[in-house]
């Protein structure tokens, strides 16, 4: 019997000592999940602990096909999705209004290639706290299909838009990205200059 299959079985049985080395096995992987999807360390933490509930509630749904890292993976990932839902409602920001969300930051895009540049390397720390302050619609439809491996379909679904919705907020959320890494390395440029 793998480590997974013991610990599945002692939270089955409701032991709090399996239920805590499960956390502890798996929070800081699904920490790095949640931290895509939020805006602060905070959120993410808010999240990655009601997921964590879901897990234990839910864990004899765990039918055993597929990896227990994933099933845990995706409670997360839907966890994070309602908690954007939630977020939009409090703000009285409709979902079918999605591709409002970051026209304001289209405003100020600015290109920025020069030939002959060297790639910025740039550490996954950097790359995740950009995706963070992204606007929502970017933010969430980059995770979703770049890193969760969902297809524009899946995503429409998911978040009630439509599929040329979710296309064209990845677009934008990747020119967003790549703008503001190029800025960094604009910064890094003139501070070492």
């Amino acid at each position: 019997m793998s480590s997974d299959e013991k610990l599945l079985r002692g939270c089955l049985e409701g032991k709090r000592q399996a239920q805590n080395q499960l956390y502890r096995r798996y929070a800081p992987t699904m920490l790095g999940v949640c931290l895509r999807y939020s805006r602060s360390r905070e959120e993410a933490e808010d999240v990655m602990q009601e997921g964590f509930i879901k897990v234990f509630q839910n864990i004899g749904h765990y039918k055993g096909t597929g990896s227990f890292e994933g099933w845990i993976r995706r409670i997360m990932v839907n966890t994070s999705i309602n908690q954007y839902h939630a977020t939009l409602k409090q703000q009285f920001v409709h979902v079918e209004n999605i591709e409002l969300l970051g026209q304001e930051v289209e405003k100020d895009h600015f290109e920025m290639s020069e030939p002959g540049d060297e790639p910025l390397s740039v550490s996954p720390e950097v790359v995740i706290e950009y995706i963070r302050k992204m606007p929502d619609g970017y933010r969430m439809i980059l995770n979703m299909y770049v890193f969760e491996g969902y297809q524009h379909k899946e995503i429409a679904e998911m978040l009630g838009i439509s599929e040329n919705t979710s296309k064209s907020q990845l677009s934008k959320g990747r020119k967003y990205l790549k703008n503001q890494l190029a800025q960094t390395k604009y910064d890094l440029t003139l501070k070492t200059a």
